[in-house]
């Protein structure tokens, strides 16, 4: 299991460190027209806009690129603590992903990625968590040495 887990944390962090070195490498591009419309349309329905907030296009694909682009390597090759850590931060950004597909109307073929994406970040997550709960059983289940040789009487 513990194979297939370290598979699947390559094959994700992998793919978003491309998608994001991708989103940055576009930023000065003069070709990325098509880039930067899909980010002007998707800070039109950013989900802080309800508070007021709406960023800059440019600004949001730059921070959504390094996002994607660190958040992947550090799945890779990070410790645990900040695999987790980017598995949390990744599971957000497609949720965002999502949300802003469904403010924009856009066909559920658009949204397939972003699905498959978060919903194969939730199965390394609940599978990380099986895979530490059944150490932590089969640690708990090893035979303890007695404090006292004799038994009480």
């Amino acid at each position: 299991m513990a194979l297939v887990l370290a598979a699947l944390r390559v094959l994700l962090g992998g793919f978003f460190a491309l998608t994001g070195a991708a989103k940055l490498s576009q930023i000065s591009a003069p070709v990325s027209q098509q880039m930067k419309a899909l980010f002007v349309q998707f800070a039109e329905v950013f989900p802080l806009k309800l508070f007021g907030y709406q960023p800059d296009p440019v600004n949001y694909q730059t921070a959504v690129g390094w996002l994607e682009l660190l958040a992947g390597l550090l799945l890779v090759v990070g410790p645990p603590m900040l695999q987790d850590i980017s598995n949390f931060l990744l599971t957000l950004l497609m949720m965002v992903a999502i949300f802003t597909l469904v403010s924009l109307k856009e066909s559920l073929s658009t949204s397939i990625p972003a699905i498959v994406c978060l919903g194969l970040l939730l199965l390394l997550d609940v599978c990380q968590f099986l895979a530490q709960t059944k150490k932590m059983v089969t640690h708990s289940r090893k035979k303890t040495p007695s404090a006292f040789k004799e038994p009480w009487t």
